[in-house]
C-alpha cells in the first residue's frame, strides 16, 4: 500500500502472521529528464525506476520474496490500481495471480474480508490510468516549453489545469463586460395583529412589471393608498424537502470550503487522515470510507445503523423508511461507496478529544450528513398573499414549520416568516412605504467550491483530480485570492490567450470532457486505450504545426520605471515572478538588484514608534505587513491594520479576510469590532 500510517493501522489488526509494507507513492513511472512516450511505437510507456526509490523497491522485493503470498493493498482507484500493476512487475509476480485486495474501509473486519477475496489486477483501470498518464505528458511535455519561450520560463500547461484556468478567465472578462443596469423596488411595511413584515410591489394581477427608472417608482409611489391594502388572494401550499445525498468527493469539496473554510487541498488531507486510521482509544482504525468518489450509494449495514439511531435519538417519526441511494450515474468510476463514517455509532462527540479541531470539525460534516439522509423531508407550509392597491398588486411570502425533520439533526434555521392570520377582503394600511434603487450584479467570481461544482458539472476531470487541479494553477500564479473569489493573473491571461489562440480545439471544456468520458469507457473495457491516444493525437498534433507558424509575441512586458537602479544606474521595472509582481533591474541578468513592490497602509508602527507598515511578501509568496525600519524593527502582521487601537487592549485593529472570515478585529486580544461574515 502507498501509506506507512495505512500500513500501520492495518499491521495491527492483521496481527503477526503479515508484514504490512508502504510504497510511500509511485515506484515506476515516466521519466522526468526525457518525454518517455515512443510516439512512433503505439505510445509505448517507456516506465522507469522512479529516482531515489531503489532502497525501498529492494526492501519490497526482499520481503515478497520470503513470503508465502503478497497481496497488493494500494488504494482502489485507477490510481491505485496502476501502482499494484507496477509493484507486480518490480516484485516479479505472477501477473495473473489474484493477489489484489480492495477496501474501502479500514476496519478489522473489512480489511479480513478482503484478504479472503484476492483477485487479479484489472487491466481495464490500469489502462485507463495509462491513457490519462499519456494524455498529460504529452500535452505538459510539449506546450510548456513554448510556454517558457514565448512567455516566460517556468511555466506549465496542463490538459484539465488549463480549461479551469479558461473557466476563470472568462468569468473575469463576463465580470468585466458587465453593464449594470438599474431598476427600482417599491416595499410596503405592514403591522397587524401585532405582527410585522413586508409586503412587495409585483406589477399587475397577472404581470410583473420591472421598474428601471426612479421616475417609474416615484409614479407608483403616487397611486398608492397607505391604508388600503386589500388582499385579494391567498395561496397555501405544503411543501416538503428531502435531506441530501450522501458526501461525494466534490460535494465534501464544496460543503468544507463554503461551511468550514477549508481549501480543497487541505479537505483531502484531513479525509485521508480519517481514512487511514486514527487512535480513538481502543487502537486505530478508519474513521470513514475512501475519499475519492463520485458515488452516492451506502451499504444497507450503515443505513440499518443510521436508522436504529435516529429512532433512539429523536424518535420513530424521525427515521425514513431507508435509502440507499443506489444508482449509478454517467462517468462514475467504479463501484464506490460515498464518503461516510465507518460507524455511525462513532459519534463525533464520544471521539472528539481523538482528533484535532479541524478533523472534527470534518468527520461531523460527514457524520452529519449521512445520518440526516435517513430521516425523513422537512415539512412547511408555504403562503403567499397578494394586496390590491388602486390595481397596484403587491406580493408577500410566508413559511412555517410543520415538521423539522432531517433538520432536527443540525438544529437548522429555516428563517420562517410568520404572516398574521389574514382572509380574502381583509384591507390592511401601511406603516411605511419605501422605494429602493439597485443595481444588477455581474456573475459572481469562482470560489474553490463552485469551481470544483463547475468542473463537476461539465464533466471535466475526476474525484482524485479536482483538488491536484486548482492547486497547480495557483502554484504556478496563474490566479490568486482575494477572500474566497479567485481572480485570473496577468501571468494567467497572458497564458489562457495563448492556449486559446492555438490549441482552442484541445483546452476546450467540450474536448475535455469528451476525453474525460473516454478514460471512463476505457476503465469499463468499452474502448481500447491506445486508439484513444491515436485519435487525441491526431488533433494535437495538427496544433502543434499550426503554433510553430504563430509569429504573435505573448510576452508578459515588463513596466519600465523612472526610478534607476542604486546598483547599476539602469531603470527598474516591475516584474512577474513565481510570487508574484517584483521590482528589478532591466539590466538582468547582469544586474541582479530586486526589492518588493511597497505598498504603503499608512499606519505608523506601534512597536518602534517611528517607522511605517508597509505590504511585504515573504519567501514563500505570502503577504504580510510589516515596519520599514526592517531590521531595526522586526514588527509584522500577516493582515492588513486598519490604523485604529483596540478599546479592550490598545494594540492595532486588523482587516481578517479569508475563505471563511470577514472581520475587523484585534491583532492581539479577542475583540472584534464588526464581523462581516
Amino acid at each position: 500500500m502507498e501509506s506507512p500510517t495505512k500500513a500501520k493501522s492495518i499491521a495491527k489488526m492483521l496481527g503477526r502472521n503479515y508484514k504490512v509494507m508502504a510504497t510511500i507513492g509511485h515506484l515506476r513511472d515516466l521519466p522526468k529528464s526525457k518525454f518517455g512516450v515512443d510516439i512512433e511505437n503505439d505510445f509505448e510507456p517507456e516506465y522507469i525506476k522512479v529516482r531515489g526509490r531503489a532502497k525501498t523497491i529492494n526492501e519490497l522485493k526482499k520481503e515478497a520474496d520470503k513470503a508465502e503470498k503478497v497481496y497488493l493493498a494500494t488504494d482502489p482507484d485507477r490510481e491505485g490500481e496502476a501502482i499494484s500493476w507496477h509493484l507486480q512487475f518490480l516484485l516479479g509476480l505472477d501477473p495473473h495471480a489474484k493477489n489484489r485486495v480492495e477496501f474501502h474501509e479500514i476496519t478489522k473486519e473489512n480489511i479480513k474480508n478482503a484478504i479472503r477475496n484476492p483477485r487479479e489486477i484489472d487491466q481495464n483501470l490500469v489502462d485507463a490510468q495509462q491513457a490519462r498518464r499519456v494524455m498529460d505528458r504529452i500535452v505538459g511535455y510539449e506546450i510548456s516549453p513554448i510556454l517558457w519561450k514565448r512567455i516566460k520560463s517556468g511555466l506549465s500547461a496542463g490538459r484539465v489545469q488549463s480549461v479551469a484556468l479558461k473557466l476563470i478567465v472568462d468569468r473575469q472578462k463576463e465580470i468585466d463586460d458587465f453593464i449594470p443596469e438599474e431598476y427600482w423596488t417599491i416595499t410596503a411595511h405592514h403591522k397587524h395583529d401585532k405582527l410585522k413584515f413586508d409586503s412587495e410591489f409585483y406589477g399587475q394581477i397577472n404581470k410583473k412589471v420591472k421598474i428601471s427608472k426612479e421616475s417609474g417608482a416615484d409614479k407608483v409611489l403616487s397611486k398608492i393608498d397607505k391604508d388600503n391594502f386589500k388582499v385579494v388572494k391567498i395561496t397555501k401550499t405544503k411543501k416538503s424537502r428531502k435531506p441530501q445525498k450522501p458526501y461525494t468527493t466534490s460535494t465534501l469539496q464544496q460543503d468544507a470550503s463554503n461551511r468550514l473554510g477549508f481549501s480543497t487541498k487541505f479537505t483531502m488531507q484531513l479525509a485521508q487522515q480519517l481514512f487511514e486510521g486514527i487512535d480513538v482509544g481502543d487502537g486505530s482504525v478508519g474513521l470513514i470510507t475512501y475519499m475519492r468518489t463520485d458515488a452516492n450509494r451506502i451499504s444497507k449495514e450503515i443505513v440499518g445503523e443510521a436508522l436504529s439511531y435516529i429512532k433512539e435519538k429523536y424518535g420513530p417519526e424521525y427515521a425514513s423508511r431507508g435509502n440507499t441511494y443506489e444508482g449509478r450515474k454517467k462517468g462514475s468510476q467504479d463501484a464506490h461507496e460515498a464518503i461516510r463514517p465507518t460507524s455511525i455509532r462513532r459519534n463525533p462527540l464520544e471521539i472528539k478529544q481523538y482528533l484535532t479541531d479541524q478533523q472534527y470539525k470534518l468527520y461531523k460534516m460527514i457524520w452529519e450528513r449521512v445520518v440526516a439522509s435517513q430521516m425523513t423531508d422537512y415539512e412547511y407550509l408555504s403562503t403567499q398573499v397578494l394586496f390590491d392597491n388602486n390595481s397596484l398588486i403587491f406580493k408577500t411570502n410566508g413559511k412555517i414549520t410543520l415538521f423539522e425533520g432531517f433538520n432536527k439533526l443540525s438544529s437548522a434555521n429555516e428563517n420562517e416568516n410568520i404572516l398574521p392570520e389574514l382572509k380574502e377582503g381583509d384591507v390592511i394600511g401601511a406603516e411605511k412605504i419605501d422605494k429602493d434603487q439597485h443595481f444588477t450584479n455581474p456573475p459572481a467570481r469562482y470560489t474553490e467550491a463552485s469551481l470544483v461544482k463547475t468542473l463537476e458539472e461539465f464533466g471535466i476531470g475526476r474525484p482524485s483530480t479536482y483538488s491536484a487541479t486548482i492547486n497547480q494553477i495557483i502554484s504556478r500564479n496563474y490566479v490568486e485570492f482575494e477572500g474566497r473569489s479567485i481572480y485570473p493573473t496577468d501571468l494567467g491571461k497572458t497564458v489562457n490567450t495563448f492556449l486559446q489562440e492555438n490549441f482552442d480545439d484541445i483546452i476546450n471544456v467540450e474536448f475535455t470532457a469528451e476525453m474525460e468520458n473516454a478514460l471512463d469507457n476505457i476503465a469499463e473495457g468499452e474502448r481500447f486505450w491506445k486508439e484513444t491516444l491515436k485519435a487525441f493525437y491526431k488533433d494535437f498534433e495538427k496544433d502543434m504545426r499550426g503554433v510553430k507558424k504563430d509569429e504573435n509575441d505573448y510576452k508578459v512586458k515588463d513596466e519600465v520605471l523612472d526610478e534607476k537602479c542604486p546598483k547599476c544606474g539602469k531603470n527598474l521595472a516591475i516584474k512577474h515572478g513565481r510570487n508574484g509582481k517584483f521590482i528589478g533591474c532591466t539590466g538582468f541578468p547582469a544586474c541582479d538588484f530586486t526589492k518588493s513592490i511597497i505598498k504603503s497602509t499608512g499606519v505608523k508602527c506601534p512597536n518602534c514608534k517611528d517607522g511605517t507598515l508597509i505590504e511585504k511578501v515573504s519567501k514563500r509568496g505570502k503577504r504580510f505587513y510589516g515596519c520599514d525600519n526592517y531590521p531595526k524593527c522586526d514588527f509584522a502582521l500577516w493582515d492588513p491594520p486598519t490604523g485604529e487601537k483596540c478599546p479592550k487592549c490598545g494594540s492595532l485593529l486588523i482587516h481578517k479576510k479569508n475563505r471563511s472570515t470577514d472581520e475587523i478585529r484585534c491583532s492581539s486580544c479577542d475583540y472584534i469590532k464588526e464581523k462581516k461574515r
